[in-house]
């Protein structure tokens, strides 16, 4: 559709171009989950996303080349466009996110005390002979086996966020461990 003057309606071509971003910057958002997160559940995710987005991309550039040829390379430089700046600010807001928790002061001690407890707690799961002699630290029944449970959630989910008291959290960790263990007839170490 042309306007009275003979050039491009303005309207149509802010409203395919809202839906142009709109359904690229989703798509871009979705398929880079899928590449950083893995694919999920449904084996096809990828092609349907791609399918869903194309369903709107493809006829948000090529209905206003229909009616006004330059308008199909706009469109294409606006979508070119909605894919960089999308992939340049997950990247950003990545950056932020994995940087946020690393600035409290005692991360990197926190962070060790953690790993030394998730190796302590991992024996008892992967290890066949620790798990035949403690079966109650697998068992989720036991109150003190799911106060573990709890506690390692809940320092996994400090760790990677910022604002939570992260020390605490591994605090909490130790104190659960020891007393799963305690339930669970694990004899203490000698020294």
């Amino acid at each position: 559709m042309k306007s009275p003057g003979g050039g491009p309606m303005p309207a149509m071509m802010l409203l395919w171009g809202a839906a142009l971003v709109l359904a690229t910057a989703a798509t871009t958002y979705a398929l880079h989950r899928k590449a950083v997160h893995g694919r999920g559940p449904e084996p096809d995710g990828i092609f349907w996303d791609l399918f869903g987005g194309s369903v709107v991309i493809l006829p948000a550039i090529l209905v206003p080349a229909v009616q006004w040829s330059p308008a199909g390379l706009i469109m294409v430089l606006v979508g070119v466009a909605t894919v960089g700046g999308t992939l340049a600010s997950i990247r950003k807001v990545e950056r932020i996110h994995a940087a946020e928790p690393r600035r409290r002061a005692g991360f990197v001690q926190d962070t060790a005390r953690h790993q030394n407890l998730l190796r302590q707690w991992q024996s008892y799961e992967l290890d066949p002979g620790r798990t035949i002699d403690f079966p109650a630290m697998s068992d989720v029944r036991i109150t003190e086996t799911a106060m573990l449970a709890r506690a390692l959630r809940e320092a996994e989910y400090c760790k990677v966020t910022a604002g939570t008291d992260y020390r605490s959290a591994v605090e909490r960790l130790a104190e659960a461990l020891t007393a799963a263990e305690r339930a669970a007839g694990v004899p203490e170490p000698t020294l």
